[in-house]
């Protein structure tokens, strides 16, 4: 690969992450001090599309993140349970402002989903210092332990063995970090990659070498916003090294943006729902995306596809 592209491409994404940095530094709110004040509940959107409306919660007993899950739990326990789905965000945002239509939309199809940050205020963007990787660790850790709190009411209601790890542009990176973790089933990173280049992120990025792709223990995805996306040559670098566990690589001409802002998460969030149905549910349609030759997203004209280690 050519060092002073794969150079460029790393020097871009930190200046994205440092733009998105500094425009976070502006809310409309007072940030993190508000914590006491903030709602504690609330719908986005129309709480998606799937069979069970949304809700996105800041929790008591988790004030550093936000809870996405369906706001009517009566339909789980016993033999349907909420999948665990840990998210980190772009430029490393202690909020998930920017994903909330997309979180929300997963969450929908009967997910539980715990985001780094704590729920934004309508119109609020960011706040607090940059996140950290273990932050998705005690996103587990707490889910973990509300499936056992009797006083929760998501007791029993959890299934504790299905668990993804997934984040955004810095969030991806540190979803690489932490999913050596042996608890983790599947790992997503979106419009992310581990650098080509050494130290070309910003202070506070996980800048990890590609040996550690040899962690990885679990099938693995990759949404890339095509060769517009800054993390383009990072992503498809990081595709090109992984040859010893499932993984799947889905490129949309988007840009690094994704289509998380668009309604109800746009087509990001329609591929990401079919694969945490597939390796969270074992939902054998949903996983008809991801297999076959051509796999099955391949006929959607939108996406261009690649696999390893799949049947």
């Amino acid at each position: 690969m050519n060092k002073k592209f794969s150079f460029l491409v790393g020097v871009a994404l930190a200046g994205l992450a440092l733009v998105n940095s500094a425009s976070a530094q502006a809310p409309t709110q007072a940030p993190a001090t508000a914590s006491a004040t903030r709602t504690t509940s609330r719908v986005i959107e129309d709480g998606g599309t799937g069979p069970y409306k949304a809700i996105a919660l800041q929790e008591a007993s988790l004030p550093t993140h936000t809870v996405f899950r369906p706001q009517d739990l009566s339909a789980f326990g016993n033999s349907r349970k909420l999948p665990i789905i840990a998210w980190g965000n772009g430029a490393c945002a202690n909020s998930p402002w920017e994903h909330v239509n997309f979180l929300s939309e997963v969450a929908s199809h009967g997910f539980l989903v715990v985001a780094i940050g704590p729920l934004p205020l309508a119109g609020e963007k960011a706040s607090g210092p940059m996140s950290k990787s273990t932050q998705l660790t005690d996103a587990i850790d707490w889910a973990i332990a509300q499936n056992s709190n009797k006083q929760s009411p998501l007791y029993g209601k959890i299934d504790i063995s299905k668990i993804a790890v997934s984040g955004m542009s810095c969030g991806g990176l540190q979803t690489l970090e932490m999913a050596p973790d042996k608890r983790v089933t599947t790992a997503v990173i979106y419009n992310s990659g581990l650098f080509v280049v050494r130290n070309s992120g910003v202070g506070g990025m996980p800048d990890l070498p590609k040996e550690h792709l040899k962690k990885l223990h679990t099938p693995t995805l990759y949404v890339l916003g095509g060769e517009k996306d800054i993390a383009y040559a990072n992503g498809m670098d990081d595709f090109k090294n992984i040859n010893h566990v499932p993984v799947f690589v889905a490129n949309m001409d988007v840009g690094h943006g994704g289509t998380y802002g668009q309604p109800h998460g746009g087509e990001f969030a329609k591929v990401a729902t079919a694969w945490y149905k597939w390796q969270l549910k074992g939902d054998k349609e949903a996983g008809k995306w991801f297999t076959g030759n051509p796999p099955g997203l391949a006929a959607d004209k939108n996406w261009k596809v690649d696999k390893k280690n799949l049947p």
